[in-house]
Formats: C-alpha cells, sequence, structure tokens
C-alpha cells in the first residue's frame, strides 16, 4: 500500500469516528453553539480489547464476575445510589462500544447508570447492551453479596477488582454513618484512573508469533442444560498453600495448577501415555514488569504444560513440567515478544485498512483455529487488599470466568483476608476433576470448605 493510501485510510477512519460522535451528539441533545461545543469522547479499544467483539455472543460471552461478600444485607437503593455516584469518575467504564469503519471503539457514555438488580440468573452471561443503558457491564445482589460482571473488552481482572472496590467502599460510606464521618468521600489513593494502552506503550518491534498453536487434549464430558452455569469454590488459608508450596519448591499458582494438571490426567487419561499434552492458559499480569497503573486490558497468556509420554507419571513430574513451561515463559523479555507480535498485527498498514466487516470474519477464524489449544484456564486475580476502616465489613471475596471454546471447565483464583478461594466454573454435569482437585490438596495437608451454587443439587 502506498503512503498516499495508508493516509487516505487513516483520514477516512477519523472522519467515520468524528462523524458518528456528532450525530450522538444530536442524539443527545448536546448545544452545537460553537462557544458550547463539546464532542463525545472516544478512545481505541487496547490490543486485546480488540478480539472480543469480534467473538462474543451468547455462547461464548467472554464474561467474568468479581463479587465481594458483606457481613450484612446489601441494600439495593444505597448500591444503586453507590454506582450513580462512582460511575463518572471512571472514563475506563463510562463508555460504550461503537463499529468504526476499520476498527471498534469507545465511546462516551451519556446516559444513566445501569440498573442495579437482584441476581436471578446464572452468573457471566452475555451482556446486551442494549438492554443495559448501553454499558458493558453489570451491578447485581443477592443477599449479602455484590457481583460485579465485566465484559472483557473494558477490563482486565485489575481493572475489575479497583472499580469494585471503589464502589464497595462508596456504598458502605452510604450505609453506615460512622464511616462516612471517618472516611473522606473520595477515590482511594490505591485506585487508578488511567485508561492508557500500555500493550501500544511498551510495544516495541514485530516479533514472530510465540503463542501455541499445537491442539491440546480437551475434556469431554455430558453437560449441562443450555444456558445453565456451575460454580464450585472450595476455600483455605493461604498459609497453608504457602507451607505446601514451599516444600515442594513451587510457587503457590505453580502448585494450584499443577493439581489442576494430576486432576486430569488421573481422571479423565487414566494415568495413561497420550501424544497430545495437558496446556493451562494462565493469564500474566503484566503491570508489575513494565510499570503501569492501567485499568484496561493489560496481560498475557503463557502456558503451562504437560507431556504424558508415558504411563504412570507422577505428581512430581507434573511439578517439574509445569514449573520449567512456566518460568521460561515468564520473562519480562518472552512476554514483551509475545504481545508484540499481537500488536504488530494491529499496527500493520495492509491490515488497518481493511474494512471492519470483512476483519471480523478473519479474527474469528483465527481464534477457532488456536482455540483448542489450551484444555483449560486458571486466572489468578490476585490478593485484593481493602482499607483498614472498610476491612470489618467485608467477609470474602470470590471471581469466576466464562467458558470459551474448547473450554467447559476452567479455574479462578483470588484471596482476601488470609483466605484463598479456588472457583470451578463449568458447564459439565459431572463433577469428577473438581472432587480430584480438592481431594489432592486434602491430602497434601490443605484444609478446604466447599461452596456451591444450586446448578449440583
Amino acid at each position: 500500500m502506498s503512503k498516499n493510501a495508508e493516509k487516505a485510510a487513516k483520514k477516512a477512519e477519523k472522519k467515520a469516528i468524528k462523524n458518528a460522535a456528532k450525530a450522538d451528539a444530536k442524539k443527545f441533545n448536546m448545544t452545537s453553539d460553537a462557544s458550547n461545543r463539546r464532542y463525545i469522547r472516544w478512545q481505541k479499544l487496547d490490543n486485546t480489547a480488540l478480539l472480543f467483539p469480534a467473538i462474543a455472543g451468547e455462547n461464548m460471552t467472554n464474561v467474568y464476575r468479581i463479587s465481594i461478600t458483606l457481613k450484612e444485607k446489601v441494600r439495593p437503593e444505597l448500591l444503586q445510589q453507590a454506582l450513580d455516584i462512582i460511575l463518572p469518575k471512571f472514563d475506563g467504564f463510562n463508555v460504550r462500544l461503537r463499529s468504526g469503519v476499520f476498527w471498534y471503539y469507545f465511546e462516551e457514555n451519556g446516559k444513566p447508570a445501569p440498573r442495579v438488580t437482584e441476581e436471578v440468573l446464572f452468573p457471566c452471561r452475555y451482556i446486551r447492551a442494549n438492554r443495559n443503558h448501553s454499558y458493558l457491564f453489570q451491578v447485581t445482589y443477592y443477599q449479602c453479596r455484590i457481583n460485579l460482571e465485566v465484559f472483557h473488552v473494558l477490563a482486565d481482572g485489575m481493572g475489575g477488582v479497583n472499580f469494585l472496590r471503589e464502589l464497595t467502599y462508596q456504598y458502605l460510606r452510604l450505609a453506615h454513618a460512622e464511616l462516612a464521618n471517618q472516611c473522606e468521600d473520595r477515590i482511594s489513593d490505591q485506585t487508578s484512573f488511567s485508561v492508557e494502552d500500555s500493550f501500544l506503550k511498551n510495544y516495541k518491534s514485530a516479533k514472530p508469533s510465540g503463542f501455541e498453536k499445537k491442539k491440546a487434549y480437551l475434556i469431554k464430558e455430558e453437560k449441562l442444560p443450555a444456558g445453565e452455569f456451575a460454580l464450585m469454590h472450595g476455600y483455605m488459608k493461604v498459609e497453608e498453600l504457602k507451607a505446601v508450596s514451599h516444600r515442594l519448591d513451587v510457587s503457590l499458582n505453580e502448585y494450584l495448577v499443577s493439581v489442576f494438571i494430576y486432576s486430569v490426567y488421573t481422571e479423565h487419561m487414566h494415568r495413561a501415555a497420550d501424544s497430545r499434552p495437558i496446556r493451562v492458559a494462565v493469564p500474566v499480569n503484566l503491570r508489575p514488569y513494565f510499570d503501569s497503573d492501567t485499568t484496561r486490558n493489560f496481560f498475557i497468556m503463557v502456558s503451562a504444560e504437560f507431556n504424558p509420554t508415558k504411563d504412570d507419571m507422577t505428581f512430581e513430574d507434573i511439578l517439574t513440567a509445569v514449573k520449567e513451561s512456566l518460568r521460561s515463559q515468564i520473562t519480562k523479555e518472552h512476554m514483551e515478544d509475545l504481545f508484540s507480535y499481537s500488536v504488530s498485527n494491529q499496527e500493520n498498514k495492509f491490515l488497518r485498512a481493511v474494512p471492519l466487516p470483512l476483519k471480523k470474519p478473519a479474527i474469528r477464524l483465527v481464534y477457532s483455529k488456536s482455540a483448542t489449544a489450551n484444555t483449560s484456564t486458571i486466572t489468578n486475580i490476585g490478593n485484593l487488599q481493602v482499607e483498614d476502616e472498610y476491612a470489618p465489613y467485608i467477609e470474602k471475596v470470590t471471581a469466576c470466568i466464562a467458558m470459551s471454546k474448547g473450554q467447559s471447565l476452567k479455574g479462578t483464583i483470588c484471596s482476601y483476608n488470609g483466605m484463598l478461594c479456588f472457583t470451578f466454573s463449568s458447564i459439565f454435569r459431572e463433577t469428577t476433576i473438581q472432587k480430584a482437585f480438592f481431594r489432592k490438596l486434602t491430602a497434601d495437608g490443605v484444609n478446604v470448605s466447599i461452596e456451591t451454587n444450586n446448578v449440583y443439587y
């Protein structure tokens, strides 16, 4: 493509976005007087977010949930008031998704906050923006629990934690006069407002693809009726997990991923050799490696891989394989190569000029081919830290992620106040892997308490 053609393509893209903004300004009765004219703010999607609108739907929602359980029942009218107060302060959540000529983009949402409702449906359902004031997140409650569900196009788990924590703080200040008097009515210092695209900021140059494409072992079981979504939470003390991990010379994350792989190997492969590896996708938060505090997506996927090359391999064999595969990939240089490859495609001048209707089927095709490269995904949201004044009102934190193509069983890790919760989300009818997972933890000296939703009863 010539330089003139590239300039023309960029000009057309900017013009299309500008025209859409003008149209919406009229729709929302924004003044046209030159002295008062205000155009709706817009921003490009980050590199990871570009994938989600093209592949999302009822069967693959790309929605995650983070929940905070209080020590008291939620008062919905106060939760709505809290959301109304904090949403305008978060530019990364106060947006709607628009289709441009060449790419999707975010646009400032001028509508009221979405309605807070009581939870009556299964978690992580597809968010229909046209029924949600055009927003890409939902807030629900159930008894003592506040749920935040986010379409991944907005933010990763860190961005979701950021928003939910402030929503909870604001709610507690409204619900408790003593807190309102004790704490300033402001966003806490631990919360970021940054919406920079840290992928683009830290992109160096085009790199060869480092993503695994070879087909992995896929778990196959009878599935639940359409629309049902099973959760199983396992609660355990962090200090007990750390003691076991230290004894085995692995990190806590490496240990839990290894136990999951061991459960698949024993329950589904029946300890038999197989040419297909058990490969678990593990998202890595890139912020500590690249000095970022963005609230948008900023993570990369690496894979923990175990190749069952012979019968009756041991748990120690799996631990060694997982430790070696993860540690070889979780380096700043390697992760920079991985996301630089993706950003190079986004920045490619030929691909940039391809209209969005032609890009979408191509994105779906590439995703479909790579979707079977992993057996499952296990993500660690991290340790939720709250300010001392609010801690007495919060009991626990949980999280879960939606299913994706080829992955009907996934795991999510989060912790709060010394307790870790490992959540299985599943659309399988049986719980053989979950049971094997928690039995292995118990056998290793970790005490586990189990909680599920009503799917298994």
